[in-house]
């Protein structure tokens, strides 16, 4: 009695009404130009009883189409599973079995309107268009806000930090551009790494969209911070302090002495110089006079010093007397006996 009452309770029931489900993407708002993914999923009917005999099933055919409720017949469609002439920019992700998901490139204005799906079998029977569909919203500015990887406005500084520029509405394949203190930085994409943090890294942060230029996210102010008690910069900026002072010191005492070995050794050349060549010096010593009388003493030495001049001839005297004017006068010393 048991397993009748069970029979008679599934022959009641509609098999379409179990087994034909399919589950879409919740509300979807994508920006305008961007790529946006409407997730989908079905269990198609796999047979119906016919005559008392159980029937199998097969799905030969898919649709999506805009705004339609039934989605059959010549209902205009944005992808068709027979059709060699869908629009490119509507790319069906899923198969025949279980995956019905839809990808739209380059979102437009017309694409704020529902999508829904539909499955056709082998036999009427596992024919199925869900009602509830895929609603996508469009917008050309979104209202876009930064959150961090920590949670946190102070960040220590070494440490590494992510600024994720979000929105209810996707923005997939747009550019998004970073700025610090209202000056742009050089990195773009959804996601901004910093670190190792430095000082400089400190300011206010804003995203925003290459296509929506002027408008962007809500300031996001970033503090770097050095620990409480953390003595290890200041002390590797006084080694780096004592270093550079110390090899400023000795490059200062090379230089000197080098300075002093040059001159030292420059002095040395001269003092050779007038040692090797006496005749240089501009004198001659003259030898004691014949016949000479009293020897004096040292003190009582008298020396005579005449100055050398020079004189240059003029081109109407006679070449004796040029040669006269030419003649250079030695200074000499004599010593008078």
């Amino acid at each position: 009695m048991i397993l009748w009452s069970f029979m008679v309770l599934l022959a009641g029931l509609d098999p379409a009404a179990v087994a034909q489900t399919v589950i879409s993407s919740d509300p979807v708002c994508a920006v305008e130009g961007s790529t946006v993914t409407l997730p989908c999923t079905f269990t198609p009917r796999r047979s119906f009883i016919r005559n008392g005999r159980e029937v199998p099933l097969q799905i030969i055919r898919v649709r999506w189409c805009v705004n339609h409720l039934v989605c059959q017949g010549s209902t205009p469609s944005v992808y068709d599973s027979d059709s060699q002439t869908n629009d490119p920019r509507y790319q069906y992700l899923g198969d025949l079995t279980g995956n019905c998901t839809l990808q739209i490139r380059d979102v437009q204005r017309k694409d704020n309107t529902a999508f829904r799906f539909r499955m056709e079998a082998d036999n009427v029977e596992g024919h199925f268009t869900n009602q509830t569909g895929a609603n996508v919203t469009v917008v050309d500015r979104p209202d876009l806000r930064i959150i961090s990887s920590t949670g946190q406005r102070s960040v220590t500084l070494g440490h590494t930090v992510t600024l994720q520029c979000t929105s209810v509405c996707t923005f997939h394949q747009l550019t998004v551009t970073w700025f610090r203190d209202d000056h742009a930085l050089s990195e773009t994409g959804p996601a901004l790494l910093l670190g190792p943090l430095e000082a400089k890294d400190s300011g206010n942060y804003t995203c925003g969209l290459k296509t929506a230029a002027g408008q962007r996210s809500p300031p996001y102010s970033l503090q770097v911070e050095t620990p409480q008690g953390d003595t290890k910069v200041p002390l590797i900026v006084g080694v780096v302090f004592g270093v550079l002072l110390l090899l400023g010191v000795l490059v200062f005492f090379i230089v000197r002495r080098n300075r002093a070995a040059a001159a030292a050794a420059d002095k040395d050349q001269r003092k050779d110089l007038q040692q090797t060549h006496p005749d240089k010096i501009g004198s001659n010593i003259l030898p004691e006079q014949e016949g000479g009388g009293q020897q004096q003493m040292p003190g009582e030495v008298e020396n005579d010093v005449s100055y050398s001049s020079v004189q240059f001839k003029h081109k109407e005297q006679s070449r004796a007397v040029q040669e006269a004017e030419d003649a250079v006068i030695y200074s000499s010393v004599v010593n008078r006996g």
